[in-house]
């Protein structure tokens, strides 16, 4: 009985490893010849990040200052340092995140990073690269 158990306990292990490092590929378009190309882009900081997976789906995002303009942009992507370039299209905006309130001209857009791709970068030692506003960026294709 015992030995059951530690194998459902292996097995149960192996699955959550084999969960958090599969590769997620779910891009709506191709973020690294966007970034080498020599295009114009817009670079924008985040405004603030909040980390916290361990609260579950949707607790690990940053939140980023857009001039108003970049709404109706075909794509924009997310460069996270240390975590790699999603590439996703504008939807939902707002005046007013987490008490981060936009400026005249602005809208507030709140990206989400994918809960499993965090928790695998907090446990290669990476949390306090994760949790720095100043390695999270979003990249517009410039509008003229």
């Amino acid at each position: 009985m015992r030995r059951q158990i530690i194998y459902i306990l292996i097995l149960l292990l192996s699955i959550l490893v084999f969960t958090l490092w599969w590769p997620v590929q779910n891009s709506q378009c191709n973020s690294e010849a966007f970034l080498k190309s020599h295009s114009q882009k817009l670079r924008i900081p985040a405004s603030q990040v909040v980390l916290e997976p361990w609260r579950g789906e949707h607790h690990v995002y940053g939140i980023f200052m857009v001039p108003d303009e970049y709404k109706e942009a075909p794509f924009f992507v997310l460069t996270v340092v240390g975590a790699g370039n999603y590439c996703s299209k504008p939807f939902g905006y707002s005046q007013n995140y987490d008490d981060v309130l936009a400026e005249p001209g602005t809208h507030l857009i709140r990206y989400y990073l994918r809960t499993r791709i965090a928790l695998r970068l907090i446990f290669q030692g990476s949390y306090f690269q994760l949790n720095d506003k100043q390695n999270w960026f979003l990249t517009y294709p410039k509008i003229r």
